[in-house]
């Protein structure tokens, strides 16, 4: 028998509070060993959506498949083969770093005989080797993280969901997370992450675009950029809000949004339009300092992907 390259399967998972769809059908497939993101701001449904996979929250309708196992018919079977880090994990304060690694391996029954070489292996990955006699309560909240992760991988889990593991983390301790994150696929782990961060979505190897409970999209980073629906234009002005009004009035101008001190405009044609956005912007008295045809981002493309699902 061939053994199947899907590790995670979604069909219609939806989860209702009251008359409040927080999750609305989504469908979706992970591939073994794949870096796999839940993309999109806060209140789309990404925590909702891992809880369910994680087995501690059951599905209103629709059903998740994680290695075979159903999270609607058997939530504690696939609590046996993941290890699911929440937005709050456990971590007990009263506990050195080192004593918070043994409480986990010995709650997921870790063999004695593998246990050294293992929490050494988390302790170089994490950079936390020269903290194992600190508490939990005395790292600071990156450190925090790292150590979470590691608790979460003592028992070498065939599938790995952090739920927006970087939130409010340092960059460096950021930078460690990610290494860490992609050590564990190197070795064939299945990683699926949820973040807010539109800048980390170049870092999966697939993502869902996920906006009130619903799948925008689903493909590769590049794939997705490439899809980018027209041409995108950085305009830097000294007043990027008067440009903007100005630019939102202009027939060729799709949207327009500002980003810091700049304003992104989407056109059909930035051959055609940009040099008659920026006679109009002249004529206006806007001052502008540069004005150039950009790539877009992944946040303009989420920008974009929800501006085609609730245009009329």
């Amino acid at each position: 028998m061939i053994e199947s390259t899907i590790a995670l399967s979604v069909e219609g998972l939806s989860r209702r509070f009251g008359d409040v769809i927080a999750v609305d059908a989504l469908s979706f497939a992970v591939s073994r060993g794949e870096l796999f993101g839940l993309v999109g701001p806060d209140g789309a449904g990404k925590t909702t959506t891992l809880r369910m996979l994680a087995g501690v929250m059951r599905p209103s309708a629709g059903d998740a498949i994680l290695n075979g196992t159903s999270v609607a018919r058997d939530p504690e079977g696939v609590k046996q083969k993941i290890a699911y880090m929440s937005q709050r994990f456990g971590l007990y304060a009263d506990l050195t770093v080192r004593e918070n690694l043994e409480f986990y391996a010995d709650l997921y029954c870790v063999p004695q005989s593998v246990r050294p070489a293992r929490l050494e292996r988390l302790f170089r990955y994490s950079n936390l080797g020269s903290f194992q006699q600190r508490l939990a309560s005395q790292l600071s909240g990156g450190m925090k993280q790292k150590l979470g992760l590691s608790c979460a991988l003592v028992h070498q889990p065939e599938i790995l969901l952090l739920d927006e593991p970087t939130f409010g983390v340092d960059p460096i301790s950021r930078r460690d997370l990610w290494l860490i994150v992609h050590e564990m696929v190197g070795q064939g782990v299945t990683v699926v992450v949820s973040t807010a961060y539109m800048d980390e979505a170049e870092r999966f190897d697939r993502l869902a675009l996920i906006h009130q409970g619903r799948v925008l999209a689903i493909d590769t980073p590049a794939a997705l950029q490439q899809g980018f629906d027209g041409d995108l234009i950085s305009v830097s002005a000294a007043d990027v809000r008067r440009a903007e009004a100005v630019a939102r009035r202009h027939a060729a101008v799709r949207r327009a949004a500002v980003f810091g001190n700049h304003l992104h405009l989407t056109v059909a044609s930035a051959a055609r339009d940009l040099p008659l956005i920026r006679t109009a912007l002249d004529q206006a008295g806007c001052t502008v300092q540069e004005m150039e045809t950009i790539a877009p981002s992944m946040e303009d493309v989420f920008i974009d992907r929800v501006a085609r699902v609730e245009q009329p």
